[in-house]
């Protein structure tokens, strides 16, 4: 949930092993965006035990499995972030950085999973399924072996990932509902539209702010989650 800013750490090379943060945010700032991912995880945790349960009772086997997969995804991504946030400045929160971003590519992958499950075109699905996984593993790859690098380009990389569904949209649209589709386009708009905030940097609350539009595109993408296992009932 969180992407990293050059505002939100200093490193040098002793900090690069040594976990040194500078972590600039006020004690307000740190409250509201503390408050986020507190209600963030209670209601995700909610919510993905209510979509397992859901699933097990109007979904076929191969749609449980990519539910279960996304509701991982979205549970860790969510975990993560909470406890890299809140932690205290030290060396371990430079540890769970590493995790938190990593944790980015494991939700937009998962996040796929269910949607591409249910393509038609058994060829692309899986090709799409195949690629979408890999570059979360190469992403993952550089966050965690090469942290405090390549940070602009993961920034890129996310969005890039998080669109890529587009190749493949009449495959997509001729396979889902209508109103799924409005959610996922609903989902992708709110998180590029919340980079908009992550990158303004002099604005107060910005952490907190970016923080609420992801949790909203995550709302947006649970209910196609849950819409396209309820319709298709």
């Amino acid at each position: 949930m969180t992407i990293f800013r050059l505002k939100q750490f200093n490193t040098d090379k002793r900090s690069m092993g040594g976990g040194v943060i500078r972590w600039n945010y006020d004690r307000a700032e740190l409250i509201a965006d503390g408050v986020v991912h507190v209600l963030g995880a209670v209601l995700g945790l909610i919510a993905a035990t209510a979509l397992v349960v859901l699933a097990g009772i109007y979904a076929s086997t191969p749609e449980i499995i990519s539910v279960s997969v996304y509701v991982t995804g979205l549970l860790a991504m969510l975990g993560l972030s909470a406890t890299y946030n809140l932690w205290p400045v030290s060396p371990v929160k430079w540890v769970l950085r590493r995790f938190d971003h990593s944790a980015i590519y494991v939700l937009i992958a998962a996040t796929y999973t269910p949607f591409l499950t249910e393509m038609n075109d058994r060829v692309v699905a899986m090709a799409l399924l195949i690629g979408v996984w890999s570059v979360a593993a190469a992403g993952i790859a550089i966050k965690i072996f090469f942290p405090g690098r390549f940070d602009r380009l993961a920034v890129g990389l996310y969005l890039a990932l998080g669109w890529s569904g587009v190749i493949a949209y009449d495959s997509v649209v001729a396979s889902l509902p209508t109103s799924t589709l409005w959610f996922i386009a609903a989902g992708g708009l709110l998180y590029s539209l919340g980079v908009i905030f992550h990158v303004w940097e002099r604005l107060r609350f910005q952490n907190a702010i970016w923080h609420s539009f992801v949790l909203l595109a995550a709302a947006c993408h649970y209910t196609a989650v849950l819409d396209m296992i309820l319709v298709g009932a």
